[in-house]
């Protein structure tokens, strides 16, 4: 396996840092990490061991694979400040929702090589799940190397880029509504009487087992739905609500805003 920059030690890098880590596919010293932020560096140094920089440039420079996590809105900043430095042989590896695959090109030059992925949060567990995509540079070869990575910290799927978007809206945004899901759950078992700490542990991990249960099953989700519904019972009580309430609506609406927001960041 090749060295690895991160260029940006945010949530979405550090999470992938993590995962990349405790996988044992690359040891910390196969790793850097550039950030401006020094508290950040620490932090991420004091987790993994891995070198860490201020400088992105030096990244770049001793990294074959270089991931920029970066918020979508400096991308283009950092992209120009470090692009006399990308030859040829480098692999470029995008994170941002937004950019595109042609925009990268636009900035760092179409004979570079780029892929576009778009991870989301669980990798800091090894429960992540990314899409990954490519330019025309990219062997098949590298491909592999590259989705290697990805599923060093969870599962990785290759897509074409025309279905970023939805990935955006079903995965790499994904987690937030999860998260939110679980919240209004234990907050329901509170009012029941549950104390909040055991609340959370029943509620994640009903949703960890429920998701377990739709991957490794292959049943439809309404099959499984239909399974813990005993007539006349207190689920099938539950889902009536959840129907009256525009539950399965709320979230199509949602996700379709979130696929929304994701292709008018693109323009």
């Amino acid at each position: 396996m090749k060295t690895i920059g991160f260029i940006g030690s945010g949530n979405m890098g550090k999470a992938m840092i993590g995962g990349i880590v405790k996988s044992g596919l690359l040891t910390p010293n196969q790793i850097t990490v550039s950030d401006l932020n020094k508290a950040a560096l620490e932090s991420v140094y004091n987790e993994f061991g891995v070198n860490t920089t201020t400088e992105s440039r030096e990244v770049v420079k001793d990294s074959d694979i270089i991931i920029v996590a970066v918020k979508p809105n400096i991308y283009d900043i950092v992209l120009e400040q470090v692009k006399d430095l990308i030859d040829t042989n480098k692999i470029i590896v995008t994170i941002a929702a937004g950019k595109t695959i042609s925009s990268i090109e636009s900035i760092i030059g179409s004979d570079k090589k780029i892929i576009r992925t778009m991870p989301n949060t669980p990798a800091l567990v090894n429960e992540g799940m990314t899409a990954i995509c490519k330019n025309k540079n990219i062997t098949d070869e590298e491909l592999e190397m590259i989705k290697s990575i990805f599923e060093s910290f969870g599962e990785a799927e290759i897509v074409g880029e025309y279905l970023i978007d939805s990935v955006i809206g079903a995965s790499g945004s994904a987690p937030a509504y999860v998260f939110m899901f679980i919240e209004a759950i234990a907050d329901a078992a509170v009012i029941g009487g549950m104390p909040r700490a055991q609340a959370y542990k029943f509620a994640a991990q009903a949703v960890m087992g429920s998701a377990k249960m739709v991957i490794e099953t292959g049943k439809h989700p309404g099959e499984l739905k239909d399974m813990v519904c005993s007539p006349g019972g207190t689920t099938i009580e539950a889902v009536r609500v959840l129907e009256e309430e525009g539950f399965r609506a709320s979230v199509i609406k949602s996700v379709v805003a979130c696929m929304d927001k994701s292709k008018e960041m693109s323009k």
